[in-house]
């Protein structure tokens, strides 16, 4: 199901509207869900969300939208809270869950219903029916809808309000591959054009290949806030991949340079603790031949789980006590 290339969209009349969160905390009886937790989330970037489950995700993404209330701390959204605004879709779009739709209505009846009580022109409705790929079942029944339809239709209601900031919760649930490539597109067309697009999701993969920056949380704590390259090379560690007919050799002068090296089933060894540089100048002072040398850096997945690794709560394998 392709959608329209054509958006209706204008740029934001700000280039900083930005998501602050200050000593945000969130309590619910003795568990604390979200402890003070700081940070900024500014316009132009994908910046995505991730932590282990019961990091604290879902409680900071409704206290930023308003639909909870936090226990101290502030949050506001281009210096407002969201719940002060009486227009909020013109200035917060957001999909949390696809599922939290009345079945009986229309997707055009559901749009129409949202657009009414923000102020939103009627045309707004269409243009956004045809840009997430639902023109064709404008009229029919939102609970015959697939689950994707369903992502597609959350999704045209978090832009209806051309908003200058959206947040998005597991946008990728239920998309083909054609969907996930297009939401890919929209969040990279968004935040080109000036907005904060803020995304939360499980899928690594999904959220390598589309965000600029990160944000990490576990146990309600801020565990990251940087780039997508910086958290990979610090969180992870980067190591060196060496092919050489003389391994042994090789070895021999790394492990000396304070290297540590394994050797790999695949003729390869791995170095971790010199920079490729370094390998490369070893060898070649030594008059070891080198047939590859290759930087190898983490991948997200890989550094996530570093990184997180004693923030998880709930761990698969683990033997009750």
């Amino acid at each position: 199901m392709a959608a329209s290339p054509t958006t209706g969209r204008g740029r934001p009349d700000s280039l900083d509207h930005m998501i602050r969160l200050t000593s945000l905390t969130r309590r619910y009886g003795r568990t604390t869900a979200v402890h003070d937790l700081t940070l900024t989330v500014r316009s132009g970037h994908v910046t995505g969300f991730l932590g282990p489950n019961g990091a604290g995700k879902s409680t900071t993404l409704r206290m930023i939208l308003g639909l909870t209330a936090p226990t101290s701390g502030t949050v506001t959204v281009d210096g407002v809270r969201f719940r002060d605004r009486p227009r909020g879709l013109r200035h917060v779009g957001a999909l949390l869950d696809a599922a939290d739709v009345q079945g009986g209505r229309g997707a055009e009846a559901h749009l129409r219903a949202l657009a009414r009580s923000n102020g939103i022109p009627r045309s707004r409705v269409d243009a956004t029916l045809r840009e997430v790929g639902l023109a064709g079942v404008a009229r029919r029944r939102v609970g015959g809808f697939s689950l994707g339809m369903r992502q597609r239709l959350g999704i045209a209601a978090a832009l209806l309000g051309d908003p200058p900031v959206v947040l998005f919760d597991e946008p990728f649930n239920g998309l083909d591959p054609e969907g996930v490539r297009w939401v890919r597109g929209l969040f990279r067309e968004l935040a080109g054009q000036g907005r904060t697009v803020f995304v939360s999701s499980h899928l690594m993969s999904e959220m390598e290949h589309c965000v600029d920056r990160l944000v990490v949380i576990g146990r309600g704590r801020l565990l990251a806030d940087q780039s997508l390259a910086e958290f990979a090379a610090t969180s992870g560690g980067s190591t060196v991949s060496v092919r050489t007919p003389q391994e042994g050799a090789l070895t021999a002068r790394l492990t000396a340079e304070g290297g540590v090296v394994r050797a790999e089933d695949d003729g390869t060894v791995t170095v971790t603790g010199l920079s490729a540089a370094r390998v490369g100048d070893l060898a070649a002072a030594h008059r070891i031949p080198v047939h590859e040398l290759v930087t190898r850096t983490p991948s997200l997945e890989q550094a996530f789980m570093a990184l997180t690794a004693t923030s998880v709560e709930h761990r698969a394998g683990e033997v009750a006590r």
